[in-house]
């Protein structure tokens, strides 16, 4: 998966906001602008090429406050999907708050 390609998504609005990913964000203080800032300017830190129904990846980038956050981010043919987004933090990765601890 492509950077290019789910900002090019993100452009255009074909964007799925799944249930889940919206209950979370609320419950974190997650705006949908903070999201989409975070997949604008953001990089690919884990790619899940096999993931089902369709392949998805973990977006390192800022939110709109510049405040580190994670956006978990499938893509089918025509849209992307916003499957959970969060802060992250050193207890499961490492102090870039991009290299996961253990790997």
């Amino acid at each position: 998966m492509q950077i290019e390609e789910l900002q090019k998504c993100c452009k255009q609005s074909k964007i799925k906001w799944y249930k889940h990913a919206l209950q979370r964000m609320q419950e974190r203080d997650i705006s949908r602008e903070d999201v989409k800032n975070c997949i604008m300017h953001g990089e690919i830190i884990e790619d899940y090429p096999d993931d089902f129904p369709n392949p998805s990846c973990l977006i390192f980038g800022h939110t709109v406050i510049n405040n580190i956050i994670h956006v978990v981010v499938s893509m089918d043919n025509e849209n992307i999907g916003i499957i959970t987004a969060y802060f992250p933090n050193t207890d499961k990765f490492e102090s870039d708050l991009k290299t996961r601890k253990g790997r």
